[in-house]
This record gives structure tokens, sequence and C-alpha cells, in this order.
């Protein structure tokens, strides 16, 4: 299996642009469960990552509670915008491995921010707003890091169809 380098630089980088990302989703979170603090906790875990460049143990705890937080609300944009922070909180710790799965903990903070965005809307639109904020935002060293990693193929669930559009127009 190939591996890519990561730099600290590209880890800080794509913490930053996952942050941003997933918070554009977090109120869709909010309102549905505005006593569960854990999604924003993992947003302001990836940003203090990035300030100090330290991956701990309490950014991987941040993430796996966010990822607990979209399992438990009951509601699809809500679900979607709390397992945007999870991913945003988790992006420090992707593998340097090129494999499509890699590309997946790159591509998911916006990915699933779109969809929560898309859900709560009622209609595609609103995803295809997100990914081209998304894409218009993303740092040259993500896209960089993403051109490293295989690329993603189409997929058959709308899941897949926002990943491929938005690996795709990355890698222009």
């Amino acid at each position: 299996m190939d591996e890519v380098t990561i730099s600290q630089e590209d880890r800080r980088q794509l913490g930053l642009w996952a942050a941003d990302c997933a918070e554009r989703a977090l109120p869709l979170f909010e309102e549905k469960a505005p006593s569960d603090p854990r999604p924003r906790e993992a947003i302001e875990g990836i940003r203090a990552f990035v300030r100090e460049g330290k991956r701990t143990a309490q950014l991987r705890a941040l993430a796996w509670a966010a990822h607990a937080a979209a399992r438990e609300v009951d509601e699809p944009a809500a679900t979607a915008a709390a397992r945007a922070a999870c991913h945003a909180a988790a992006t420090p710790y992707i593998h340097p491995l090129a494999t499509p799965h890699q590309s997946k903990h790159v591509l998911g903070p916006a990915v699933y921010a779109a969809l929560g965005h898309e859900l709560a809307a009622g209609d595609a639109g609103s995803a295809d707003e997100e990914i081209r904020r998304a894409i218009e935002h993303a740092p040259p060293e993500v896209r960089a890091l993403l051109r490293r990693m295989p690329a993603r193929e189409p997929g058959r669930s709308r899941l897949d169809t926002l990943y491929h559009a938005l690996d795709a127009a990355l890698r222009r």
C-alpha cells in the first residue's frame, strides 16, 4: 500500500478548513439538541489543534463524543451536522495511506455539513451550495493532500455523490 506524506502544516490547514465547514452545519444540531455541547466542543477542539498543533487524547475523545451525539439525536439533519463535527475533530488522525478511505476523512466534514443542509432544507441545491463554498475555501494544502490519494468513485447513494463531487472539484 502506498503512503502519502502529511506534514504538520497539512494537518493544521485541513483542520482549519474542516472546522469551518462543520461549523456552518452546527446550528442544525443545536436547534434540535440545544443542551448537547458535544459537536461544538469537537469543533472547538480542532480549532485548538490548529492553534497549538498537538494531537491529544482529548481531541480524539471530543471526536468520539460528537459521533455519539450524532447517534443519539433523532433528526437526520442534526445527525449529519454532528457527524461533520466528529469528522472535523478527527482530521489530524488521518493515516498517511493512499486509500479512498483516508480521502473520506479529508472530505467528511464538508460532505456531512452539506448533507445536513440538504436534509434541513429538503432540496439538493442547499448541499450543492455548501459544496461550492467548501471548494472555494479549501486551502492549497488540502487540495494537494487530496491529490496524493486515489480519486473517489461516484457510488450510488447521495452521500457518495457528494463525496465524489467534492473530491473531483478539489482535484481540478
